[in-house]
């Protein structure tokens, strides 16, 4: 009993997921702490930890698991032998990590002043949902275009993360995950050396 009492303070890690994305709402500037989800399990990973921040720490994964498992709302069927393998995994990650790089060239053209502020969030890097009732001017334009393409990837990436919840097992978001990607990457390459 002991044990699990202090073990359960992981299962509510899922409330900061859920804050980052309320406050997102009201404030995009809060988009830069979901630069914290980006850090800290490279860092773990880096460190030796592994994939223990995927394991352990993640709200996302937290969320996902809480919405699948306690409120049912998974069909929980296993996923597509496709979506596993390393192809599949390093391709999307690929393809995330460029969409990241676009978003970082599109921040600096505003911070460059050769392109204007786009207060816009995209859904599934396609959909693009006007944000116009968002303050920005107490910020830099630059500041204001790298949260909302922040925001963008976060939002994008827990639809993504909902969407598999619901079809497949609660976690299985987590497979494909580019930071569970990067992390296993890595450790993979920290075994490889050590070896």
């Amino acid at each position: 009993m002991e044990k699990n009492k202090k073990k359960s303070w992981n299962e509510y890690l899922y409330i900061f997921s859920v804050i980052y994305l309320v406050l997102g709402l009201f404030n995009i500037i809060f988009a830069w702490l979901g630069l914290i989800c980006f850090a800290i399990p490279l860092i773990i990973s880096i460190k030796g930890g592994g994939k223990a921040y995927c394991n352990k720490y993640c709200g996302r994964g937290q969320l996902l698991n809480l919405l699948g498992n306690k409120y049912q709302l998974s069909r929980n069927k296993p996923m597509p032998h496709f979506l596993k393998t390393n192809i599949f995994r390093y391709g999307f990650l690929t393809f995330f990590m460029t969409m990241f790089m676009i978003m970082l060239f599109n921040t600096y053209l505003v911070f460059a002043g050769t392109s204007n502020l786009k207060e816009v969030i995209t859904l599934l890097w396609t959909f693009k949902v006007p944000w116009h009732w968002v303050d920005t001017n107490f910020v830099s334009a630059w500041v204001a275009q790298f949260a909302f393409g922040f925001y963008s990837m976060m939002l994008t990436s827990t639809i993504l993360g909902i969407i598999t919840m619901i079809l497949y097992k609660p976690r299985s978001w987590c497979v494909y995950c580019p930071m569970g990607t990067m992390t296993h990457g890595i450790s993979a390459v920290k075994y490889n050396v050590s070896k």
